[in-house]
């Protein structure tokens, strides 16, 4: 048997693999290949043309290795395994090409600006999620950059940028992502990136990377042609044979995803990642890679507060304990907050919004605790769900009322602002501000904007029919979506429609919402009671059917946050209140000229919110 510290010191330890260039100058490579008897390395021109072959020798562990001298970055090749192919390096750390293209060798020697960043302490977190593709004309990084400035003035302190690894195509998601190593030549590729994040830092903004580790898209994906333990059919995800990570080879594909891990921190100086989906991500070993992640990241970015937030459906507790009790990750998506909200304003009942009331006695429940499900039988899943959330810091918690998923996952890609009145956005967007948990915004919430965020693809033609085809499919049972044609993810003008307009913020539907926005999180980032939530300073209760009381205590301050769904609601302040917000000012897009508090008595006709504050001492 081995002893446990041998092997955690070996479940994800390999020989370096990819390309990479050394003195002289030269490129080695190093190819993990087992089973096969010849390696081949074909060098490409600019064009793409093959030219130079360069063999590699059998080396220890099933790899194959070598050298070429008086080559450097930007030599461009693809690996003959066996005699077939070429084919794309899958460890490529750039595809300037596209993804069924040459690799290229990339050198990580840019003159980075940011040597006094540390990051960002987690309980300042707000969090503004982004799709580089479609958050502005040029769709690049690059393109972000002028826009840097207002989203620091507008409060947010981190970017989170859906996938960037190399896609299929120049129009995806993200999710689709086949080279890891490889951000998305469409996009600006690594140049692009590290631009950006410099200059975000240069701001005081943190980027946080989404990640996808659970599994490969299907197009531009060859891990097969080198190794059949890239996947294993003992356990099975959504997309099929999940990645190998605790069977034959698993530490090859361990370190692909913990190399990966590594380079987003230490060669893009990214603030942390986002893990997509990552109750998919299956290992039934010890320490769980999830673990491993959360140690390499932290260890890839010395000096800087490195975060690992989880996207995870199961409420458990376990994925933000410390090890060896849990896998030790900084935070989790709660969606449960985005349902229950959903279901209260919108209306939604279908699929798994089955599971939430959107009652306000739900709604308090899910605030006082972080997420709803402690271990109640879900209807939709048909088995217990969830664990106590209780002692777990609630900076760990990222809510939304938005996210790509739950805009872009409906048929028409519909935001929130297409079904709820405006009102009601308003009120929605109070409560999420001035919860004690991590905020998250989808590009273009703050203005409540009215472009759709569509679903979106470019895959070959015959597997683009097929994501048409089942997409259709997906929504036929919904009664909501009866009968109406969804449109088709592979049409270049499903992804051009979901283009922000950025122009729209100025206009006077929208000007409001944004300077809503900007105030609440001036306060959140001013206010005593709002700055470092903990356990025990914040309550929410139930006002009628139709009411919720947020209160938040800290340093002899207290604020109440009131939020009326419909129906008019009156509440008596605490002696000496006074009004610091509410939603249905003009200056916010509102129509309620006179404050809603007099003689000590709060009155919203809702959907509206307000905020008191007073002397909690």
């Amino acid at each position: 048997m081995v002893p446990a510290d041998e092997s955690r010191k070996t479940r994800s330890e390999v020989p370096r693999l990819g390309a990479w260039v050394e003195e002289g100058p030269k490129v080695r490579w190093r190819v993990w290949a087992p089973g096969h008897q010849r390696m081949e390395v074909v060098i490409h021109d600019a064009r793409g043309q093959p030219g130079r072959i360069v063999p590699l020798a059998p080396e220890p562990g099933d790899c194959f290795g070598g050298v070429l001298e008086g080559h450097g970055a930007g030599t461009l090749y693809k690996l003959r395994v066996d005699g077939e192919g070429p084919f794309p390096d899958p460890w490529s750390r750039s595809q300037p090409l596209g993804v069924h293209g040459p690799s290229e060798v990339v050198v990580p020697d840019f003159e980075w600006t940011d040597a006094g960043w540390k990051g960002l302490e987690p309980e300042s977190l707000v969090i503004y999620e982004v799709h580089v593709g479609t958050a502005t004309p040029e769709g690049t990084f690059e393109a972000l950059i002028p826009r840097l400035p207002g989203l620091k003035e507008l409060g947010v302190t981190a970017l989170e940028i859906m996938p960037v690894a190399a896609f299929p195509g120049v129009r995806n998601w993200g999710y689709d992502g086949v080279d890891l190593f490889a951000p998305l030549h469409a996009y600006g590729g690594p140049e692009g990136l590290r631009r950006l994040i410099d200059a975000a830092h240069a701001r005081g903004l943190a980027v946080l990377i989404d990640a996808v580790y659970n599994h490969f898209g299907p197009d531009g994906n060859y891990l097969r042609v080198y190794s059949p333990h890239y996947f294993t059919g003992r356990h099975h995800t959504p997309w099929g044979d999940a990645v190998n990570y605790d069977s034959e080879g698993s530490a090859y594909v361990r370190s692909l995803v913990l190399s990966n891990v590594e380079m987003w921190i230490r060669d893009y100086h990214a603030d942390g990642l986002r893990l997509d989906a990552a109750h998919a991500i299956v290992d039934e070993g010890t320490p769980h890679l999830l673990t491993e992640i959360a140690e390499r990241a932290r260890a890839a970015g010395p000096g800087r507060r490195v975060l690992v937030i989880a996207e995870d459906e199961r409420n458990e507790r376990k994925l933000l304990r410390p090890a060896p009790e849990g896998y030790g990750l900084d935070g989790v998506w709660a969606d449960d907050f985005h349902h229950q909200m959903r279901r209260a304003f919108a209306g939604d009942s279908e699929g798994y919004y089955q599971d939430y009331t959107g009652s306000m006695e739900d709604l308090a429940r899910t605030l006082r605790q972080g997420w709803f499900y402690e271990g109640q039988v879900s209807k939709n899943l048909g088995h217990a769900r969830g664990t106590k959330a209780e002692g777990l810091e609630p900076w760990r918690f990222v809510l939304c009322i938005q996210n790509h998923d739950q805009v872009g996952n409906r048929p028409f890609g519909d935001r929130l602002g297409h079904d709820v009145s405006p009102a009601a956005f308003r009120a929605m967007s109070t409560l999420l501000l001035t919860a004690p948990y991590t905020p998250l915004l989808f590009m273009g919430q703050e203005w409540n904007a009215s472009t759709p965020f569509l679903y979106f693809t470019d895959h070959n033609e015959e597997l683009g029919r097929l994501v048409t085809e089942g997409r259709r499919k997906e929504f036929a049972g919904f009664t909501k979506f009866a009968g109406a044609e969804v449109p088709d993810p592979q049409a270049p003008d499903t992804f051009n429609r979901s283009k922000l307009d950025w122009s729209e913020a100025d206009k006077t539907e929208h000007a409001g919402v944004r300077a809503l926005y900007r105030e609440l999180l001036r306060l959140r980032a001013s206010e005593p009671a709002l700055k470092a939530p903990r356990r025990g300073t914040y309550d929410a209760r139930a006002l009628g059917q139709d009411g919720l009381l947020l209160e938040r205590r800290d340093g002899g301050q207290g604020l109440q946050v009131l939020i009326s769904v419909r129906g008019t609601l009156e509440h008596r302040v605490p002696e000496g209140a006074e009004l610091v917000l509410w939603s249905e000012a003009p200056r916010f897009g509102g129509a309620v000229e006179a404050a809603p508090l007099r003689d000590g008595v709060l009155k919203l006709r809702g959907p509206a919110a307000a905020i008191v504050r007073f002397n909690a001492r």
